[in-house]
């Protein structure tokens, strides 16, 4: 079950100012996040969901992922979405050693270099802090977020994925979905009542 909270603490937020946890925000705005794509089976999908709401997303990428999947990629960025590093092989960076973590991290970069604005999530949230010290040195900007979905999450039900959006996502909140299988049932029901719900509330979705 859950480990993190669907909404990030302020405390959390406080104890670790160097990640950017949300965006500030005047007006109605959502970023909505993707993690672990790009995946033949549901990236397209929400590519075609987002369109029909004129939404414009950051999708965080597996650099494994890119490089079996390039067309699928270039889609996402030919849609006008932003597109961000998840390491390579998607690295639990707890119990990874530090220059191997970094030079995974690297390794996706360069397939993603010309697209990317050095912008990255680590996989699971679960970074130490030596690696994200090299990383912010070498220009990264760790994402981590505001709201979380729970779409992977096998014992969450749809309703519950939902009500986790929308009863914590106000505007500047960075919002996390999966573009994989694992979180398919979950994150295709959910997507298109969110961009729905918000969009009746005046809200807008932007990339990061």
């Amino acid at each position: 079950m859950p480990v993190f909270p669907a909404k990030t603490p302020k405390l959390i937020q406080l104890l670790f100012p160097k990640y950017i946890w949300k965006k500030e925000s005047l007006d109605k705005t959502i970023y909505l996040t993707f993690d672990d794509g790009p995946t033949p089976e549901i990236t397209q999908w929400t590519l075609n969901t987002l369109k029909q709401y004129n939404a414009k997303a950051t999708f965080f990428c597996i650099g494994d992922n890119v490089k079996k999947f390039p067309d699928i990629f270039n889609a996402v960025v030919e849609a006008g979405h932003v597109v961000g590093n998840h390491t390579f092989n998607h690295l639990l960076g707890w119990r990874t050693n530090t220059e191997q973590y970094v030079a995974n991290t690297e390794k996706a970069q360069d397939v993603i270099a010309l697209k990317s604005k050095k912008l990255f999530r680590p996989p699971f949230g679960k970074i130490k802090g030596s690696q994200a010290k090299i990383l912010l040195k070498r220009g990264y900007k760790i994402v981590m977020w505001s709201v979380l979905s729970y779409d992977w999450e096998v014992k969450v039900s749809q309703e519950k994925c939902l009500k986790n959006v929308i009863n914590h996502a106000t505007s500047g909140s960075i919002v996390v979905f999966h573009d994989s299988i694992k979180a398919s049932k979950n994150m295709q029901y959910t997507l298109p009542k969110v961009l729905e719900y918000y969009s009746k509330k005046g809200y807008q979705f932007k990339s990061l």
